[in-house]
């Protein structure tokens, strides 16, 4: 059986609820994982997820801000959704899923902290927020062995690890999702699984990949000033099954499209 999976940041899902089924009626992946939703969980278009066929809905919202869900073809159960931080934002959201006999994945759809916009915990909270968001993640996953049992952790973690996960590493590294500090410890999230890294296990680190491109630029494709903020990770007892994976950049064309693009990854079982 093949699995797949895709995760986007959607910039507010009722905004966008046309992009999200064109994008499921073109690509039609299994589970698709979502964050920054924007809406409460009453508010969430669940209607339009179900008509896609989309049935199987889990949902971690608040007004305005933030927010995940997953929407899936394929049953699952226990949904949880852990706090980070004692702050109450909807950032995580997870189930398990059966996607094949006798087989249980742990799947961990994750939006971390942006950050705001100087790189300096004293002056700015919300890059301290960040910053303790990351080292929570980290102590958690190592201390419940998370990535001990079949488990994907996916999501906008909103950090580009790598140089060329951005357009320009030195121009960057006084820029907030490129900085050594975050890089540093988004390292220690990935190493407390550890993970693997299921894009670069197709694109070479020498070779540039993006995920993400700034409203701000006028022409976004021509200029491609991007950086990789989304990630999916894989357990390494998943590692053998993963078989694809794709990033949809020309999303980031679409009439008022969100900033982020969809990203895929393929398993078989």
């Amino acid at each position: 059986m093949r699995l797949t999976l895709a995760t986007w940041n959607i910039n507010s899902v009722r905004l966008r609820i046309e992009l999200v089924a064109k994008f499921l009626a073109g690509h039609a992946p299994d589970v698709i994982c979502l964050q920054e939703t924007k809406c409460r969980d009453s508010e969430f278009p669940a209607a339009a997820f179900r008509a896609l066929g989309y049935e199987h809905l889990a949902i971690n919202g608040q007004k305005g801000y933030h927010g995940v869900a997953i929407a899936s073809k394929l049953p699952f159960a226990n949904i949880e959704r852990r706090p980070f931080c004692d702050k109450g934002d909807a950032r995580h959201v997870s189930v398990v899923l059966r996607p094949a006999k006798g087989r249980e994945v742990m799947l961990h759809n994750f939006y971390v902290p942006a950050g705001g916009d100087e790189p300096d915990p004293l002056a700015n909270p919300k890059f301290a927020h960040k910053l303790a968001f990351l080292d929570e993640m980290a102590a958690w996953i190592r201390a419940d062995k998370i990535a001990g049992a079949d488990a994907i952790m996916l999501g906008d973690l909103n950090i580009a690890p790598l140089e060329t996960d951005v357009w320009n590493h030195k121009a960057l590294l006084k820029v907030v999702s490129h900085t050594p500090v975050e890089v540093e410890r988004l390292g220690k999230v990935f190493a407390a699984g550890p993970w693997i890294d299921a894009l670069r296990r197709y694109v070479p680190i020498e070779d540039r990949l993006y995920t993400w491109w700034s409203y701000r630029a006028p022409d976004w494709a021509k200029v491609n000033k991007g950086r990789r903020l989304d990630h999916i990770w894989l357990s390494e007892s998943l590692s053998p099954h993963l078989t694809g994976m794709k990033v949809l950049r020309e999303s980031r064309g679409w009439e008022r499209p969100s900033d982020h693009v969809p990203v895929m990854a393929h398993l078989d079982f």
